[in-house]
C-alpha cells in the first residue's frame, strides 16, 4: 500500500493514566472525555469528526457523540486493535471516504473489581472458544498460560533465560521511573523479578503486566489539512497487520514466533525504513516473552537472539533501541488492551513532549500492537517527516 504513506498525519491524542492505578470516571463518560481531549489537542471539534474506529459498537458511540460519521471500524482484535484502526481510518481518508476519524479506548478494571466487590452474585460463564478443548481441561491458566508455553518453547529452542526476560522487566521499569503517571516507579532488579512469585513456569509475578484502568483517544486526519492544525503533524507512513490464530494457542503455528513478522516487514516496507532506522520501539507488553518476540519478529534481531539482544540494558534510558518509553504495560498501566498507549506515547514522544523520558530528536518510532494470545499483531510506523 504504498499510496498510504504519509497521507495521513496524527494530529490530536489524549490518555488518562494515573499512578494509583484507578480513575474516576468509566464508560462512555471516560470515552468521551479522551475524545474531546484528543479533539482540543488537535485544535478541531466535534463538528469535525466524520470517521468514528471504536472496538465496542461504534455506531452506538456516534450516537451518544451526536455525529453522523461517513467511516465506522469497530474491529476488536484485542490490545492491537488500535493500531488495525490506525491502519483502516488512514486507508479511508487516503480512499477520499472521510476527513478526520477519532479512535477511542477506554476500560476500568481495577475501579469496577472495587465496586462489584461483594455484589458479585454467581457468575456465569458461556462455552469456551473453539479449540480451547485442548488446553482448558489441562488446567491451562489464561491468558498467561499461553504465554508461559511460548517462553518455555523459545528457552528450548534458543537457550534464552529467565534473567535476560527480566532485563526487559528491569529496563521497562526504569522509563516508568520518569514518568510521574506510571503505576509503579521503584526500580527493580534481575533479581526481584526472578524473585518474584512463580506464575506460569517460566513467568514470574514481575514478568506479567498490571491491571489498571486506563483511557486514550487519537485523532487521525490528511496530511494537509494536518499542516494547517494546532499540533506538529506526526504521519502514518506505514501499517500493517496480520493473524494466524485465535484464542487457542495449539492453533499457532510457531509458539516462537507471531504474525508481527508479516506485518512488520510489510509495514516497513510501505514507510520506506528499516528497523536500524527506528528511533523508538514502542512493543506491546502484556508479558515480557511478548516484548521479545517483537524484537525478533520485526527484525531488530535474528530469531532466537531476543534474549541476548535485551541483556545489555539497550531497550532502557539511554539506550540504542529504547522501548516503551512510558513504562509499558509492565510498569505504567494496562487495562487490558494496551494498543492505544503506545499510539500515545510514540506520538508524544515524536512531538517531543515527554518530560523527562524524552528522546533526543526521535524521527521514526513503531508502535507493534498483540491482540489475542499472540494472535493478531499490527504495525504502525509514525515519522516525524512525509519525506525522508
Amino acid at each position: 500500500m504504498t499510496g498510504l504513506r504519509a497521507a495521513t498525519a496524527i494530529v490530536g491524542i489524549a490518555e488518562a493514566v494515573s499512578p494509583t492505578g484507578e480513575l474516576d470516571q468509566r464508560g462512555l463518560a471516560l470515552e468521551a472525555r479522551m475524545i474531546r481531549e484528543a479533539l482540543a489537542d488537535a485544535g478541531l471539534g466535534i463538528g469535525d469528526v466524520d470517521g468514528l474506529c471504536y472496538g465496542g459498537n461504534p455506531s452506538g458511540m456516534a450516537e451518544f457523540l451526536g455525529i453522523h460519521p461517513r467511516f465506522l471500524d469497530g474491529t476488536a482484535v484485542g490490545g492491537s486493535s488500535y493500531e488495525l484502526h490506525v491502519e483502516h481510518a488512514a486507508a479511508a481518508i487516503a480512499a477520499g471516504l472521510c476527513e478526520v476519524v477519532v479512535g477511542v479506548y477506554a476500560a476500568t478494571p481495577r475501579s469496577d473489581r472495587k465496586r462489584s466487590s461483594g455484589n458479585n452474585g454467581p457468575r456465569r460463564f458461556g462455552p469456551p472458544p473453539p479449540g480451547m478443548e485442548w488446553e482448558m481441561p489441562y488446567g491451562l491458566r489464561g491468558p498467561i498460560g499461553s504465554y508461559a508455553l511460548s517462553a518455555s518453547r523459545h528457552m528450548a529452542e534458543y537457550g534464552t533465560t529467565s534473567e535476560q526476560l527480566a532485563q526487559i522487566a528491569v529496563d521497562t521499569r526504569r522509563w516508568a521511573a520518569l514518568n510521574p503517571s506510571a503505576r509503579h516507579r521503584d526500580l527493580i532488579t534481575i533479581d526481584d523479578v526472578v524473585g518474584s512469585p512463580m506464575q506460569a513456569s517460566p513467568l514470574h509475578l514481575l514478568d506479567c503486566c498490571l491491571v489498571t484502568d486506563g483511557a486514550g483517544a487519537f485523532v487521525l486526519t490528511s496530511a494537509e489539512r494536518a499542516a494547517d492544525l494546532a499540533r506538529p503533524p506526526v504521519y502514518v507512513l506505514g501499517a500493517a497487520s496480520a493473524s494466524d490464530h485465535g484464542s487457542s494457542m495449539t492453533q499457532m503455528p510457531d509458539l516462537t514466533t507471531t504474525a508481527g513478522a508479516v506485518s512488520g516487514p510489510a509495514a516497513f516496507s510501505t514507510a520506506g525504513v528499516t528497523p536500524p532506522e527506528v528511533d523508538l520501539l514502542m512493543g506491546y507488553d502484556s508479558f515480557t516473552i511478548t516484548a521479545l518476540l517483537h524484537l525478533e519478529d520485526l527484525g531488530f534481531c535474528a530469531k532466537g537472539e531476543g534474549g541476548e539482544f535485551a541483556a545489555d540494558g539497550k531497550l532502557g534510558p539511554g539506550g540504542s533501541l529504547p522501548m516503551n518509553t512510558n513504562g509499558g504495560g509492565l510498569s505504567c498501566t494496562h487495562p487490558g488492551q494496551y494498543g492505544m498507549f503506545l499510539i500515545v506515547e510514540a506520538v508524544r514522544q515524536l512531538r517531543g513532549e515527554a518530560g523527562d523520558r524524552q528522546l533526543d530528536g526521535p524521527e521514526v518510532a513503531v508502535a507493534h500492537g498483540s491482540g489475542g494470545v499472540l494472535s493478531t499483531m499490527g504495525t504502525v510506523v509514525l515519522g516525524t517527516e512525509a519525506t525522508r
